[in-house]
C-alpha cells in the first residue's frame, strides 16, 4: 500500500500522488461549498454574509491544525525514504500525544475566545449571533479535525494518497444530508451547517484510523513505541509548529483584512463570501501540489536524491501555471453564472462583485502556484522554521491593503489583497529555494553529509586501507 516517490520519473509520479490528493481536497471542500449554497439559497444572503464572515478566522485557527499535521508527517516520510521503520513508528507514538494536547487546548481556547474577536473584526450587528453560532461548533470540533489531518497525513506519507479520497467522499455524502436535515427539516439555521461539517469530518478521521489498524502495519507502532520520547518530540514540533503558525501567521492578514471587508457593510461581505468559497475550490491544484511536493521532497532528501528535487520543482511548476491559464478562462467568461450558486438572480450586485473578485485572483495564479511548490518544498526538505517567514510577507501584505487600501479604494482593492500577499511570499520564497538548494551542494548526500564526490572518494579510500 506504500509508494516510493525516490524512483521512477518525477512527472508521473507526481501526477499519479497529486491527482488523490486533489480529489480529497475537493471533496473536504465540496461540503463546505455545500453549506455555503444551502446557506445562501435557502438562509438569505445575511446568513451568507454570517457563515463568510467566520472564514478568515476559521482559516487562522483551522489552518494551524492541519499545518501542524502537515509538518508531523514531513519527519515520517523521510524516515520512510531512508528505509528506518522504527524511527517512522516513533514518530508515529509521538505524533498522537501531541495532536491530543493541541486538539483540548485549542477546542477550549478558541471555544472561550472566538465571540470577543468576532466583535474585534466588527462583524456586523446583524449577522453577529449567526456568525457566533456557526464557528463556536466548528472550534468544538477541533479534535476531529486534528484525527483525520493527523492520519490522512501519516498515509500519505509512505505514498498512499488515495485512501483518504474514499473517506473523504463517504464523508461529503454525509455531510450533504445532514445539511439538508439540520437546516431545512431540524431548522437549526446556520448552525446546522456548522454540526454537519463536525460530524463528516469525524466520520472521515475514524475511517482512516480503522483502515490504518488493518492494512498498514508500518504505521502501527510497538507497545515500546507508543512512549513519549523527547527527541521525536522535538523533532515533530520543529517541523509541524512552524507549519502550523505559516497558516496562522498569514490567516492574521485576512482577518484584518476581513475586517475593512466587514466595515463596507453585508453585500460586500456577501461577495467577498462568494468569490472566496469559489475561488477556494478552484485552488485546490495548488494545494494538492504543496502536498505532493513536501512528501516528495521529504522522501528523496531521505534518500540522499537532491537533483530529483529539483526535477520535481520544475514539474509542479509546469503543471500549476497551466491550469493557471485554463482557470483564468473559466472566471472571466463564466464568472458571474458560478456566482448563481450562492445566491439568487435578484442580487445582481453581489453576482457581479463576485465575478470582479475572481477575475482579479485568477490573474495571479502562476505566482500563487510558486508559494504553494517553493513553500512546501522548503519545508519537505527540512526547512520548516524558514518557511515561515513567506507567511509574514503574506501578513504583512494583506494587511497593509486592508488597513489602507480598502478604506481609501473599497471592494476592489479586497479583490486585489490576495495577489499582493502572493507576490510577496514568492519575494521570499524563491530566493530561499535557490540558496538552499546550492547549499546542499547540488547533487549531494544528505544521509552522509556530503556530496556524492566526496562520498565516493571516502568509499575509495577506505576500500584501500582495506586492502591493505
Amino acid at each position: 500500500m506504500t509508494k516510493d516517490l525516490t524512483r521512477g520519473k518525477p512527472l508521473s509520479l507526481i501526477v499519479g500522488f497529486a491527482v488523490p490528493v486533489l480529489l480529497g481536497m475537493l471533496f473536504q471542500q465540496f461540503y463546505n461549498l455545500v453549506d455555503t449554497m444551502i446557506v445562501g439559497k435557502i438562509l438569505g444572503p445575511d446568513a451568507l454574509a454570517a457563515v463568510g464572515s467566520t472564514g478568515s478566522l476559521s482559516f487562522m485557527i483551522i489552518g494551524f491544525c492541519s499545518g501542524v499535521c502537515s509538518g508531523f508527517s514531513i519527519p515520517m516520510s523521510q524516515a520512510f525514504g531512508a528505509q528506518d521503520e522504527k524511527a517512522l513508528k516513533k514518530y508515529i507514538g509521538n505524533c498522537f500525544w501531541l495532536c491530543a494536547g493541541f486538539a483540548v487546548v485549542m477546542a477550549v481556547a478558541t471555544g472561550l475566545l472566538c465571540r470577543p474577536i468576532l466583535q474585534l473584526m466588527k462583524t456586523p450587528e446583524d449577522i453577529l449571533e449567526d456568525a457566533y453560532g456557526y464557528i463556536v461548533i466548528i472550534f468544538w470540533g477541533i479534535p476531529v479535525i486534528y484525527l483525520y489531518n493527523m492520519l490522512s497525513g501519516m498515509i500519505r506519507s509512505v505514498g498512499d494518497s488515495k485512501t483518504p479520497v474514499l473517506f473523504l467522499a463517504i464523508a461529503s455524502v454525509l455531510n450533504i444530508i445532514l445539511d439538508v436535515v439540520l437546516i431545512t427539516v431540524i431548522p437549526l439555521g446556520v448552525a446546522g451547517a456548522a454540526v454537519a461539517t463536525v460530524i463528516a469530518q469525524g466520520v472521515s478521521g475514524i475511517s482512516c484510523l480503522f483502515y490504518i489498524r488493518k492494512k498498514f502495519p508500518i504505521l502501527q507502532p510497538e507497545r515500546s513505541q507508543w512512549h513519549p520520547d523527547k527527541l521525536y518530540a522535538m523533532k515533530l514540533c520543529a517541523m509541524g509548529i512552524p507549519m502550523g503558525l505559516q497558516y496562522s501567521v498569514t490567516a492574521i492578514g485576512s482577518v484584518i483584512l476581513q475586517s475593512a471587508v466587514n466595515s463596507l457593510g453585508t453585500l460586500y461581505v456577501a461577495s467577498v463570501t462568494a468569490g472566496s468559497k469559489l475561488s477556494l475550490i478552484f485552488c485546490c491544484p495548488f494545494d494538492a501540489l504543496g502536498a505532493t511536493i513536501a512528501t516528495y521532497g521529504g522522501q528523496n532528501i531521505g534518500a540522499g536524491k537532491v537533483e530529483r528535487i529539483r526535477e520535481g520543482v520544475k514539474v509542479c511548476m509546469l503543471l500549476g501555471s497551466v491550469y493557471s491559464v485554463m482557470a483564468l478562462g473559466l472566471f472571466f467568461l463564466a464568472g458571474s453564472r458560478l456566482a448563481l450558486l450562492f445566491v439568487d438572480g435578484e442580487n445582481a450586485r453581489i453576482i457581479t462583485n463576485a465575478r470582479m473578485f475572481l477575475v482579479y485572483n485568477s490573474l495571479f495564479y502562476i505566482p500563487l502556484t510558486a508559494v504553494n511548490v517553493y513553500r512546501f518544498v522548503i519545508q519537505g526538505i527540512g526547512y520548516s522554521q524558514v518557511a515561515i517567514l513567506a507567511g509574514v510577507f503574506e501578513m504583512a501584505a494583506r494587511a497593509a491593503v486592508g488597513l489602507v487600501f480598502v478604506p481609501m479604494i473599497g471592494f476592489t482593492a479586497a479583490c486585489v489583497a490576495s495577489p499582493a500577499a502572493w507576490i510577496a511570499a514568492d519575494l521570499f520564497l524563491i530566493p530561499t529555494y535557490l540558496h538552499y538548494m546550492k547549499k546542499l551542494g547540488g547533487k549531494r548526500d544528505v544521509r552522509t553529509g556530503g556530496s556524492w564526490r566526496q562520498v565516493r572518494k571516502r568509499n575509495r579510500s577506505g576500500k584501500r586501507q582495506t586492502a591493505g
